[in-house]
């Protein structure tokens, strides 16, 4: 892969953007990398430590400041910076705080790159997405979250583990909230073209029972609480789910991806999301239909729902 003349500026050089930045150079995504973070210090030590690496990677020039004109003409916007998920906490508890910070960042960003694409990448990323899109009137497509991109990935993975196939031959998506709220949809999951509750291993018998997809979304849905007990924060996943985005927007790969984009739920009201769209240059091309079960779309609703009461009370509406 190569380096292109795209610049992305990453905001927020904590342990989600600098991990991002990371795994972007090491792809080769951008020319330009621009980090910004009001802790100066912070961000001139994240840029040199990845600028003394560029040998080693696809050339790029790695930049960042304190001042907001660092992130001037972006092609792509990615805002890691919000509050940090302690343990214990659900990612719905950083609303306030987070949606706060939106309200302070996103008005200067779009000052000095008013023509690029915004990806979201805070949590809760569906409240915090909505919210900013409101109150700056960006277009949604856009601005959107990084949604269910990183879940769908856990869910890929441990069904591979299961099954023993490799995860590229995994089609399967986590939708809904970001959070305790969200779904599965096995009923379009697939392994190699075939139904994945129909999947047999080398013995003929199904791997994938209900109680086994059961086990696995739950696993998937407490993953980071997970990681943060042990860890104290989760960035690597996510960082390198980050980049990946920000590569379909740059290469306009036309790449279906859960992000979480604005939708009008009937019953429920507009809420920001994820479901499959399409992702290229220009941000959300469109939305992917798939069909869903009676359960799945039960579910759904309860999810959107969940994510419009949250956004009720912390003012984003």
């Amino acid at each position: 892969m190569h380096t292109s003349g795209n610049k992305v500026a990453i905001v927020g050089a904590g342990a989600v953007g600098a991990t991002l930045a990371y795994a972007g150079l090491m792809r080769g995504f951008a020319r330009t990398v621009a980090l910004y973070d009001i802790n100066a210090a912070k961000v001139d030590a994240e840029v040199l430590d990845l600028a003394q690496g560029v040998q080693f990677m696809p050339q790029a020039d790695v930049i960042g400041s304190d001042h907001v004109d660092v992130c001037a003409d972006a092609d792509v916007v990615v805002i890691t910076a919000g509050a940090k998920q302690q343990p214990g906490q659900s990612r719905l508890d950083l609303a306030g705080a987070t949606i706060g910070l939106m309200d302070r960042i996103v008005p200067p960003l779009l000052e000095v790159a008013p023509d690029a694409v915004y990806i979201l990448v805070t949590n809760p990323v569906d409240v915090v997405t909505f919210a900013a899109i409101k109150k700056s009137g960006t277009a949604p497509s856009h601005m959107f979250g990084s949604g269910t991109v990183l879940d769908s990935s856990r869910l890929r993975y441990r069904v591979a583990q299961e099954t023993g196939v490799a995860i590229a031959n995994v089609h399967a998506y986590i939708a809904g909230e970001h959070g305790d709220s969200e779904v599965a949809l096995w009923s379009s999951a697939t392994i190699g073209g075939l139904p994945l509750t129909s999947f047999k291993g080398a013995d003929g018998t199904v791997i994938m029972t209900p109680e086994k997809c059961e086990q696995i979304q739950r696993e998937v849905k407490d993953s980071a609480y997970r990681i943060i007990e042990g860890k104290g924060a989760t960035n690597y996943a996510i960082g390198i789910a980050g980049a990946r985005i920000v590569e379909a927007v740059l290469q306009d790969q036309n790449r279906v991806l859960p992000v979480s984009t604005l939708i009008d739920v009937p019953g429920v009201g507009e809420v920001c999301m994820s479901m499959p769209a399409v992702i290229g240059r220009t941000g959300v091309l469109h939305r992917v239909d798939l069909p869903l079960s009676e359960d799945e779309r039960r579910a759904l609703e309860g999810s959107a729902r969940s994510i419009r009461e949250a956004a009720e009370t912390f003012g984003a509406i």
